[in-house]
């Protein structure tokens, strides 16, 4: 189970964030021509996000 707690806290996290941000969006009004000139920006935001939280939830892990 170790070997897939990595990769699950990952997607966890990032299809937490994701979902807000989708929430975000679609109830922000927003009225673009091409709707993913606002999602490619948030999921690469996202992407990054979860990259620094799992190193800040991975070097926790290793100080207990």
């Amino acid at each position: 189970m170790k070997n897939f707690s990595g990769p699950l806290r990952r997607m966890l996290i990032y299809g937490f964030i994701s979902y807000l941000g989708l929430v975000l969006i679609n109830n922000s009004e927003l009225n673009l021509p091409n709707m993913w000139l606002a999602y490619a920006p948030m999921f690469i935001s996202i992407y990054i996000l979860t990259q620094w939280l799992d190193r800040k939830f991975n070097d926790q892990s290793k100080l207990k």
